[in-house]
């Protein structure tokens, strides 16, 4: 198991677009920063992401619902990173 897998402490439900929903553990990350632009003024974007093992989202893709935290995110993008690890790119709904 990576070091990543062993850290996977939050549970959220993955719901399937048409589907039913599942219990996942995985890294939750609100992905506050600084864009730089190229000039002297900075803007901050909010990228939130969830990472999780790929085989507990195999069939996720975009449109499908995660609930964490309390909070309804639409998954935006799926990202395999051929480790058995998945981001989901979110974004609230």
């Amino acid at each position: 198991m990576s070091d990543q897998a062993e850290k996977l402490a939050q549970t959220a439900t993955y719901t399937p677009s048409g589907g039913s929903g599942s219990s996942i553990n995985g890294v939750f990350d609100n992905g506050d920063g600084l864009v730089d632009l190229g000039g002297r003024v900075g803007v901050t974007a909010n990228d939130p992401q969830f990472v999780c093992r790929t085989s507990d989202v195999s069939s996720a893709a975009e449109g499908d619902a995660l609930v964490t935290g309390s909070v309804n995110y639409t998954i935006r993008d799926v990202i395999d990173d051929g480790t058995g690890m998945t981001t989901l790119m979110l974004e609230t709904d």
